[in-house]
């Protein structure tokens, strides 16, 4: 069967994954001498900096998530598929999805990642992933339920398993939620649970690795364990979680937390596209590419932020940083060389500029790396907060939050703490 997409007499280019690198590729090419096809399992683009406010209630998910038509509205060489990829032909340049057969000149695969649980099957069915808005708002109704269930619970025992909190994982989304429970328990505890001592109410962050934010420098790693030990969050390093079950995390130092909401993000693979041969895959299921984005031993197929892999590059042997700004800046290199292609100029290579790199923990504090230089407290926070805010999509949006986060800063009385499920 094939979708119901018509061809014209351009160029098609087939997106799979709207993502931040995705939805960069498709505006520079929507105007310009192609189709464009953009297929996502969702219909809304999602803003992953941001999810960690949704799961601690800071933001609501309209207001990180856009709908894929509404920002096309019009455009008249754009077609948008919700559906999954099921697998990619390169003989036959199609893609097989949920929705049938789409064809394609051009093919970028902009799939990005999924939650790393290290072929741990018991972890994954049991924790709690924070890599969607979906996610966040499970992660966010568990936080709420056992809070909840904590004001009736007698048993002391069974009590503090609901209040724990345990975080496993110490790059930035792990930093970020820490830093966000622990300003939920600081400030909104003992005002909305006002039978539940916020004093037994603890926070872990399980670590890995000997520090935390591997990836920066060791000045903003020390800056950050110092301002999440202010904010009483309880940091065990170098640690990994070896079991969660009947209401139990292990480590491998021995440490057992009994804890009844475990927040897994200690990492992520790479999305799986079948027909994709072995020898184009890499380190940790990421696509192997040239300079140019191009998947090796492969025709007119491209990948791009945490899919891809550039072979050669000494100075990123395992890939790129999965960073919102290698994705968009990866899309916009594909988008030239796609345009000159098809003018018969010549490509060339993608060059990554690091913008820099930051996280924010809790109110008022945050760690960032610009330039070469390094700073954290309230400055870092309040660049943290304008570099986020002027990357949301949409006025109203950037509207919404900056309310939001000025409401909160005043008296953090949003009325966004709501348990909602689908029956």
């Amino acid at each position: 069967m094939k979708a119901n997409v018509e061809r014209t007499d351009k160029k098609r280019v087939v997106i799979v994954g709207g993502g931040l690198g995705g939805l960069e590729l498709a505006f520079k090419l929507v105007d310009d001498d192609f189709q464009v096809v953009l297929v996502d399992k969702n219909n809304y683009h999602q803003f992953p900096p941001l999810i960690y406010q949704v799961a601690s209630g800071g933001l609501e998910p309209s207001s990180i998530s856009f709908p894929f038509r509404r920002l096309f509205q019009g455009r008249k060489d754009f077609f948008f598929r919700m559906a999954e990829v099921q697998s990619v032909n390169t003989a036959e340049k199609t893609i097989q999805t949920t929705v049938g057969e789409i064809e394609y000149d051009y093919l970028v695969l902009a799939a990005g990642a999924k939650t790393n649980f290290f072929g741990n099957k018991d972890i994954e069915a049991t924790t709690l992933p924070m890599k969607s808005v979906s996610e966040a708002m499970r992660l966010r109704n568990t936080i709420l339920r056992n809070l909840e269930l904590a004001e009736t619970e007698d048993n002391p025992v069974r009590k503090q398993a609901l209040m724990n909190i345990v975080i496993v994982g110490g790059g930035a989304s792990g930093v970020e939620i820490a830093g966000a429970v622990a300003e939920m328990k600081k400030n909104i505890i003992a005002r909305d649970y006002p039978d539940l001592d916020s004093s037994q109410m603890h926070i872990y962050l399980v670590n890995a690795g000997d520090r935390l934010l591997a990836g920066m420098d060791p000045v903003s790693s020390k800056r950050a364990e110092r301002d999440l030990k202010d904010l009483h969050v309880h940091i065990r390093q170098p640690q990994f979680a070896t079991e969660y079950k009947d209401g139990v995390l292990k480590t491998s130092a021995g440490l057992e937390i009994p804890a009844q909401t475990v927040i897994w993000v200690s990492g992520i693979c790479a999305n799986t596209i079948e027909g994709i041969p072995a020898e184009s895959v890499g380190h940790a299921g990421r696509l192997l590419t040239d300079r140019f984005c191009r998947v090796k031993g492969l025709q007119d197929v491209y990948a791009i932020g945490d899919l891809s892999l550039i072979e050669g590059d000494e100075e990123y042997p395992l890939g790129h940083p999965q960073l919102a700004q290698v994705a968009m800046q990866q899309a916009k290199t594909v988008a030239k060389n796609l345009k000159a292609v098809l003018k018969g100029k010549e490509v060339k290579p993608f060059r990554y500029k690091n913008l820099g790199v930051m996280a924010t923990i809790g109110r008022n504090h945050a760690v960032a790396e610009i330039s070469g230089r390094k700073f954290g407290g309230f400055p870092a926070w309040a660049l943290w907060l304008v570099v986020h805010l002027r990357s949301i999509l949409g006025v109203k949006n950037k509207t919404f939050i900056l309310l939001n986060w000025v409401w909160n800063y005043i008296n953090y009385k949003q009325s966004l703490r709501l348990i909602l499920k689908a029956k």
